[in-house]
């Protein structure tokens, strides 16, 4: 158990406690609130007075109170380690804020009981760009669309829910035709454009369910969860449609075409073993629908 001496006269901690810029707050050791500083009251928007007494549970969102519970355990297990714990805090307007609490037992006198005093920093930013990372990490830069490690994931998932439930996965391999030449002949800026502006089209013809990927240059892929072969070609008719137009960037009519291909995973079977066969079933059904575009194109 930590003792806490008196290094400070009584006047200077309590200024330190209700000036500093982090929530602080003293309980029981059954976690009853005893003080809050001003820090804490104006995290949660609640008065002072509206929290003495009560449980410091309650302050804490009801999805993280069974870890908090947990956390605030193992203190009591082992009362001369200091615990950390992330949780989220609810606001009077219900609102949440993401918070590290750090606790540790402490008693000013032998003779006194022991309190627990609990510090709260609030890491909303923190948590922000903890997010921004992993977003960026997760999808692509330039057209916002997930990248190839996401729609890895999204595609595993699928699979595993289609064997859970006994529903087909399908995927979607999407090749713009001709992009190599758009690059060479009207710069890589352009290109770069032509890509955002696919990705836009392709975002307007999926369902909610669906997940859309840049795989890498002008690669493209779709994961539908729940879909049967015929609504994938239903889907692959919508998105040729949608791109036959061609695009205006600046004056200047870009073509674009595109190649599809299909892959399919029946329900029930086991996801592992699917994973790689409907790559790569969707991947040669892509390249042949480039050949036959080629050969019509050449008549």
């Amino acid at each position: 158990m930590v003792e806490v001496a008196d290094a400070l006269p009584p006047a200077d901690r309590r200024s330190a406690f209700a000036n500093a810029p982090m929530g602080i707050a003293l309980t029981t050791p059954a976690g009853l609130l005893v003080d809050v500083n001003p820090a804490l009251s104006a995290m949660v928007g609640r008065a002072p007075e509206e929290l003495y007494g009560r449980s410091v549970m309650e302050l804490v969102h009801p999805d993280a109170v069974p870890a908090a519970e947990e956390a605030h355990a193992s203190l009591t297990a082992d009362p001369d380690r200091p615990m950390r714990h992330e949780t989220r805090l609810t606001r009077a307007d219900r609102s949440d804020v993401p918070v590290q609490i750090t606790a540790s037992w402490v008693r000013e006198a032998e003779e006194q009981a022991a309190h627990l005093v609990l510090i709260f920093e609030d890491i909303t930013e923190r948590k922000a760009l903890e997010a921004q990372l992993v977003h960026r990490s997760l999808h692509d830069p330039l057209t916002g669309l997930p990248n190839r490690l996401l729609f890895q994931d999204r595609l595993r998932h699928a699979l595993d829910r289609g064997h859970r439930e006994n529903t087909p996965t399908c995927v979607l391999i999407i090749d713009l035709d001709g992009f190599k030449a758009i690059n060479d002949e009207l710069g890589h800026p352009m290109g770069d454009r032509v890509l955002v502006s696919f990705a836009e089209r392709l975002r307007s013809v999926l369902r909610a369910s669906d997940t859309a990927a840049r795989l890498g240059g002008d690669e493209f892929s779709i994961v539908c969860e729940n879909t049967e072969r015929p609504d994938a070609v239903a889907l692959a008719d919508r998105l040729r449609t949608t791109v036959t137009e061609p695009l205006d960037l600046d004056g200047i009519e870009v073509p674009v075409g595109i190649s599809i291909g299909i892959g399919t995973v029946q329900g029930g079977q086991d996801p592992e073993q699917e994973y790689e066969r409907a790559v790569r079933a969707a991947d040669d059904d892509m390249y042949a629908d480039k050949r036959r575009r080629r050969r019509a194109r050449r008549r």
